[in-house]
């Protein structure tokens, strides 16, 4: 028989996303309603294990958040217990804190996590586990990227997004006859690009998994003017490259967990089309508000059922899993599996099929 738990901390690294807040209430409110469990907030991401900056949660606390964006806890994307940037006589550099971690958790009386984060999230966590403490992870990301599942919560929301952005850049595009980039998020993976791409009808989608040939770009742009269609909309994942070509880098920032910051790939693809084919091309990268806003009402029913899955795993004695959707069905994978971890789109992904067979190029 598990041994029963008295207090649990949650928490959710990384970037925000739609649909976190949903998850805080899900698994707090069963904690407190359905197991008389304590229920502590950890602010930040594992910032706020670093810091010991933790605060008891309430019923009341958790009320009225589930529609809004963002995450009433904080968060971030660098602050790695496993690899944390620390300044020693003016000189930055990695630290592992992994145990000062543990320390505060347990001196709150935390017993367990569910942390809600993506791949960074989930490595941050597997470090600690070897020191005592013990998680249940939550895949979270807009970029669809977590090993082991089949969804994310915030990927709809961000599709969404990004395809209301598309629908609008139609007219624009028609209106101007032009070729139109538009750049989404997604950095090693192409979910958003070809959901999106889809679903707002663009003529070319470019992923990572797939580079891109400019020349076929060219011609098929070329081809839809003989046919009358005077205007292209491409949508373009930020780690879209050409191939034998690298990914386009915006900045790195070395004392990051994850250095690599993309982006810029749309003003590329604009400058290297007018330059190789002298057509008049605009670029839009959307960024971070695919990130905001208020959670669709599917990434709040599945933030939901993951919240509340995530707990009642913790009662039943499972420990340092994450809870994962496979084939429209709940269960868990070991966390260790999760971590480090990217999920791309395979080749023969159905959607990329039906795309093909409508006539979308992928500038292959």
């Amino acid at each position: 028989m598990a041994k029963k738990i008295k207090t649990i901390g949650v928490m959710t690294g990384g970037g925000d996303c739609p649909g976190l807040n949903a998850v805080i209430r899900a698994v707090a409110k069963t904690a407190i309603t359905e197991h008389n469990l304590n229920v502590v907030g950890i602010h930040d991401g594992f910032l706020g294990l670093i810091e010991n900056n933790l605060t008891p949660l309430s019923y009341d606390d958790v009320s009225g958040i589930l529609t809004r964006g963002g995450t009433i806890l904080g968060s971030s994307n660098k602050a790695n217990p496993n690899k944390f940037a620390v300044e020693v006589n003016g000189v930055k550099k990695f630290k592992n804190v992994s145990r000062q971690c543990v320390k505060h958790a347990k001196d709150a009386g935390i017993e367990a996590i569910v942390c809600i984060g993506g791949d960074g999230t989930m490595s941050g966590a597997a470090g600690m586990v070897k020191h005592g403490l013990d998680f249940i992870g939550v895949p979270k990301t807009i970029d669809n990227d977590l090993w082991g599942t089949d969804v994310t919560f915030g990927f709809d929301t961000a599709v969404t997004t990004a395809t209301e952005a598309v629908d609008k850049i139609h007219t624009t595009a028609a209106s101007h006859s032009r070729v139109m980039i538009v750049e989404v998020m997604g950095r090693y993976a192409g979910w958003i690009a070809l959901h999106a791409g889809v679903a707002g009808g663009a003529d070319i989608i470019l992923m990572p998994e797939m580079p891109y040939q400019l020349d076929k770009i060219c011609k098929y742009i070329e081809q839809r003017k003989a046919y009358g269609r005077n205007y292209t909309i491409i949508v373009a994942a930020e780690g879209a490259k050409c191939k034998g070509g690298q990914m386009v880098v915006h900045k790195v920032d070395k004392f990051s967990p994850d250095p690599i910051r993309l982006g810029g790939v749309a003003n590329k693809i604009a400058a290297d089309i007018e330059a190789a084919a002298g057509i008049d091309c605009r670029a839009t990268v959307l960024g971070h508000v695919q990130r905001g806003g208020m959670p669709s009402p599917h990434d709040r029913t599945l933030a939901t059922v993951f919240g509340h899955f995530a707990l009642e795993q913790l009662v039943a004695g499972k420990r340092n899993r994450v809870v994962v959707m496979k084939n429209n069905e709940l269960t868990t994978v070991a966390l260790s599996q999760v971590a480090n971890k990217v999920r791309t789109v395979p080749k023969n992904y159905r959607l990329v099929k039906a795309a093909k067979a409508v006539g979308t190029s992928f500038g292959i």
